[in-house]
């Protein structure tokens, strides 16, 4: 097992991994810039170094970050999400200096973070892909040929991205062409590669995903499936595990195929087979990302499985000691993300002083964080401040207890997305299960929420009416 972990991330997740860390037993060092100099993730770990330069940009520096691993004697490094996560750099400099990378070999995350890769191997491993281009797709001709052949609406996407960047959606020639211009300049400004793709684009679907596990010694398993269908611009707002649409036929095929995904790569360590799910219960690999991710909670709420633990134990030669046959799931969770956003105004991510932070407590309630009454909410990384994840043994009593723990949810100071998720959760459509990933798009009416009011905030209104009616 590892001396030292180098955690090469920030916020919730590097909280999350230092935490799995010390009940390991493992000492951990966290990475910071300036701006993040009163970050939570710095308290939790035995050390902290300042990396820069800029709020960014040392958290994408792999030689500085591989570098530091060497001067401070840490023998392993956790990406978390995002960053360097799926980039092949890191874990290959790990590979030449004697460092572990917590994750997948360079291989891997290379195969899999090519869309065009990643779709021929799935091909070949007899998993369902969506209709669309074999390659690449420059030419305006040859896309429109395409699309007339696959039938629109199709989707532009890019071949070196994810996480809805560089992605489009067009109805005609005309929108395509728009599309293509509009995606390979996203692309290339976002990752670096402007090449784009052409794919059928499936209406009203329902986003599914298998967590993966996998050994060095080609154990692998899959822990079940996670419903990511709640999204606006592509972006996921809720989560949850299990999906209340998969018999336990279609969850068996669908896992089953997830695990050869994973083998045809030769896969070690976790990640998450990514499918969509068609209204006729026809399904399709869309992609595979190479790293933990935001919404693991949920799979870990109803299977009871630790997911960072796992991934450290994986990395340092451990058997994957779980058989599928071994992977129980108990009941359901939903997982909200608390996104420091407007949702009234687009979205728009906010910018401020938390001035007040109560969090919800109580049976199946799981807060993971990285803010506190104080904290300043920095402009330069994703709007994400808390996962609130909930379980229950019944999804009446889980989306229940999510819509209280919402309710007792208060951040002030800033606008969040609590309001407009506490609308969600109580909403007929979802707790019947009646959504897809346009769900957000075709229930506009979610956003004439009222605001909720703190306490606090209660007292000052009401001291401040009877202030005026005395005359005082």
């Amino acid at each position: 097992m590892f001396k030292k972990v180098l955690v090469a991330n920030r916020g919730e997740i590097a909280t999350r991994i230092i935490r799995a860390c010390n009940e390991m037993g493992l000492k951990t060092a966290a990475i910071f810039a300036q701006e993040d100099c009163e970050a939570l993730h710095i308290r939790k770990a035995d050390e902290a170094y300042l990396v820069g330069p800029g709020p960014i940009e040392g958290y994408l520096n792999a030689h500085r970050i591989v570098d530091l691993c060497l001067e401070i004697g840490a023998d392993a490094i956790h990406p978390g999400y995002g960053f360097l996560s799926e980039n092949p750099l890191l874990p290959k400099l790990c590979e030449q200096n004697g460092i572990t990378f917590i994750g997948p070999t360079s291989e891997a995350i290379a195969m899999m973070g090519d869309k065009i890769t990643a779709k021929q191997t799935v091909i070949k491993a007899g998993v369902p892909t969506v209709p669309g281009s074999e390659g690449n797709i420059e030419d305006h001709k040859e896309a429109i040929k395409l699309a007339e052949k696959i039938g629109y609406p199709v989707m532009v996407k890019a071949t070196g991205g994810g996480g809805g960047r560089g992605l489009r959606v067009a109805q005609n020639s005309s929108q395509l062409l728009e599309a293509m211009d509009a995606a390979s300049r996203e692309a290339k400004g976002a990752f670096g590669k402007p090449e784009i793709f052409l794919e059928k684009y499936i209406e009203e679907p329902h986003h599914i995903e298998f967590q993966i596990l996998a050994d060095k010694y080609g154990n692998t398993i899959h822990l079940g499936e996670r419903d990511c269908s709640i999204q606006r611009r592509h972006q996921k707002l809720i989560e949850i595990a299990p999906s209340l649409l998969l018999t336990p036929e279609l969850r068996k095929e669908m896992g089953d195929a997830a695990v050869r995904v994973a083998k045809a790569v030769n896969y070690s360590n976790a990640g998450t087979v990514e499918f969509l799910l068609d209204k006729n219960g026809n399904y399709y690999f869309i992609e595979m990302n190479t790293r933990i991710q935001v919404e693991h909670t949920v799979t870990e709420v109803v299977t009871g499985v630790d997911i960072v633990k796992n991934m450290i134990e994986i990395a340092s030669g451990k058997k994957l000691e779980l058989k599928q046959e071994d992977v129980l799931i108990r009941g359901y969770a939903i997982e909200c993300r608390i996104n420091a956003e407007d949702p009234k105004r687009g979205f728009m991510p906010y910018v401020g002083k938390i001035t007040s932070y109560t969090s919800p407590g109580g049976i199946g309630v799981r807060i993971d964080g990285t803010v506190y009454q104080g904290y300043t909410i920095p402009g330069f990384y994703d709007s994400m401040v808390a996962k609130l994840t909930v379980s229950g043994l019944t999804w009446e009593e889980t989306a229940k207890r999510t819509a209280r723990a919402l309710r007792e949810y208060s951040v002030k100071g800033i606008k969040t997305t609590i309001s407009f998720l506490t609308e969600i959760v109580q909403s007929e459509k979802f707790l019947s299960g009646d959504f897809s990933t346009k769900f957000i798009d075709e229930n506009p009416e979610l956003l004439n929420y009222e605001e909720k009011l703190a306490k606090e905030d209660l007292a000052l209104i009401i001291s401040s009416a009877i202030a005026a009616h005395s005359g005082l």
